[in-house]
């Protein structure tokens, strides 16, 4: 950018200002989606407690065993320590799963079937 003249920046300017028009034009005849589309943020992907603890046990598991390796009697109490936590850290109690009572069921039929008849007309 420091090295381009006078001329060659107005052009550069000038070709800016067509492109934002251009795109302000293509936006009024798609509409709002490709703005919108854009504004979107990036979906973040969890981990699990037990997937961490997975991950925590391995690593502990391996920087025992470097301990190990180097002589330390220490490293043989923490590689039994770990394996025990790591067998309980994965073991969770299974959630409860909502269960809808057939009463329910049919009410909510009922409905969706109302609502569907009438976007039928």
């Amino acid at each position: 950018m420091l090295n381009l003249s006078a001329q060659q920046l107005r052009q550069a300017a000038n070709l800016k200002e067509k492109i934002a028009g251009l795109e302000n034009q293509l936006a009024a005849i798609l509409g709002s989606e490709t703005e919108a589309a854009e504004v979107k943020p990036a979906k973040k992907r969890g981990m699990s407690a037990a997937g961490r603890a997975r991950i925590a046990a391995a690593a502990k598991l391996r920087w025992a065993k470097v301990r190990a390796a180097k002589g330390k009697n220490v490293a043989e109490k923490v590689i039994q320590a770990v394996k025990k936590s790591a067998k309980s850290a994965v073991v969770k109690p299974a959630k409860k799963k909502f269960k809808m009572s057939a009463a329910a069921k049919a009410k909510l039929s009922a409905l969706m079937k109302a609502r569907w008849a009438a976007k039928k007309k």
